[in-house]
C-alpha cells in the first residue's frame, strides 16, 4: 500500500531514487538506517518498506489483513511527519550492507553505448514515472546479448501483476522505440527480471 505524506521522503542530496528495507536489521544497519522504517517493519503482518522521493509503500505478508494493518501504519508515519522525525539518516563513509543504494541505474553516463542509452532515457521518462506512481521503482542491472536485466522495487516486486507488466508494458515499448531506431533495427530485445 502506497502512503503519500506530503512530505519529502528520502533527503535533497540522495543518491539514488528509492532505498528499501527488507529486515529489522537494515532499518539500523548503515549507510541509510531510518527509525520510521523500524517502527514499521515492527508492526505485525509489514514484511518491507520502501521509499520513495515523496511516498512510502508499505508491504503485508498473504496472511495478513489491510484492515488490521493500515490504521497503525498511518499513525505511526503520520506521527513520524508531524514531529519532524528524520526519515532517513545517511552515515558517511559506512559500507552498504543488505540494502541496495548508491548511483541511480538510470542515470547519464558518457561511457553507455547508444542502446543502453536510449534504454536509460525510456526507463526514466516513460516506464518509471508509472511504475512511482504505483509504489515501486525500477532498476536497470545490465544489457548483454540483446537482454535487458531490470529489477522491479517496493510494491511492484511483489506485485502479481509485474510479469504482465514487464512483458505486456515494458518489453513492448523498449522493442516498439529501441528497435525500430533505424540504426538499431538488427538488436531483438528480451527481458529479464530479477527479483
Amino acid at each position: 500500500m502506497k502512503f503519500i505524506p506530503n512530505h519529502r521522503v528520502l533527503p535533497e542530496d540522495f543518491p539514488s531514487t528509492f532505498l528499501e528495507y527488507m529486515s529489522p536489521r537494515s532499518t539500523l544497519a548503515p549507510p541509510h538506517p531510518s527509525p520510521l522504517a523500524a517502527k514499521l517493519l515492527d508492526v505485525e503482518g509489514v514484511t518491507s518498506v520502501f521509499y520513495g522521493t515523496d511516498f512510502i509503500t508499505v508491504t503485508k505478508g498473504s496472511d495478513a489483513n489491510w484492515a488490521h494493518i493500515k490504521p497503525e501504519v498511518f499513525s505511526i508515519i503520520t506521527q513520524a511527519v508531524t514531529s519532524g522525525e528524520t526519515i532517513v539518516t545517511t552515515i558517511e563513509g559506512a559500507v552498504d550492507g543488505e540494502q541496495e543504494s548508491g548511483e541511480d541505474s538510470l542515470s547519464f553516463n558518457e561511457d553507455d553505448d547508444e542502446v543502453v542509452s536510449m534504454i536509460k532515457e525510456l526507463l526514466e521518462t516513460r516506464i518509471r514515472p508509472a511504475i512511482q506512481e504505483d509504489g515501486g521503482d525500477i532498476e536497470l542491472k545490465g544489457f548483454e546479448n540483446g537482454i535487458v536485466m531490470l529489477k522491479l522495487r517496493g510494491a511492484c516486486r511483489t506485485c502479481d501483476s509485474s510479469t504482465v507488466t514487464l512483458k505486456n508494458g515494458i518489453e513492448s515499448m523498449l522493442m516498439h522505440y529501441v528497435c525500430s531506431s533505424p540504426a538499431l533495427r538488427f538488436f531483438g530485445l528480451d527481458m529479464r527480471i530479477f527479483c
